[in-house]
Order: C-alpha cells, then structure tokens, then sequence
C-alpha cells in the first residue's frame, strides 16, 4: 500500500511537470506569442471600450443635471420666478 501511494504520488508529479513544461515550452514558440499578443490586445481594446461607455454615461448624466442640450449649448430657458 504505501509503495503503490508513493508511485501514484510519483507519477502524478511527473504527469504535472510534463504539462507545466509543455505550457512553458508553447510561450516561446511563435503561435505562443501571437496568441499572447492577440489576448493582451483583446484586453485593451475591452478596457478602452468600458473606458468609452463610463466616459458617455457620466456626460450624459452631467449634461441631464446641469439642463444642457446634447450638442453641447446651454439652454436660453428663462425661468420666472413666482412673486405671488
């Protein structure tokens, strides 16, 4: 029992070693990097996008709160206060 724990504990190690080393080994290769580069790519543009998105939320929320129209001008409203 205890030789058949330390064989299986022995191979499964091996087992874990080959794998780590064969992710390690695709790295290097030039698929590796073009995934890695694709990936990095991916994220950025997804961050830029969230960027962009919060950006247009908080505008329109500004533009909402301060009584502006979309293009940027202020409205000419007059506002009559009531003197009764």
């Amino acid at each position: 029992m205890r030789r058949g724990f330390w064989f299986l504990a022995g191979a499964g190690a091996g087992v874990y070693a080959a794998t780590r080393a064969r992710r390690a080994a695709e790295i290097f290769t030039v698929d590796g990097a073009k995934d890695r580069l694709h990936g990095l790519s991916l994220g950025a543009r997804l961050i830029r996008d969230e960027y962009v998105a919060g950006a247009v939320a908080s505008e329109t929320m500004l533009r909402e709160r301060l009584g502006l129209v979309p293009d940027g001008t202020p409205e000419l409203e007059v506002r009559k206060k009531d003197s009764n």
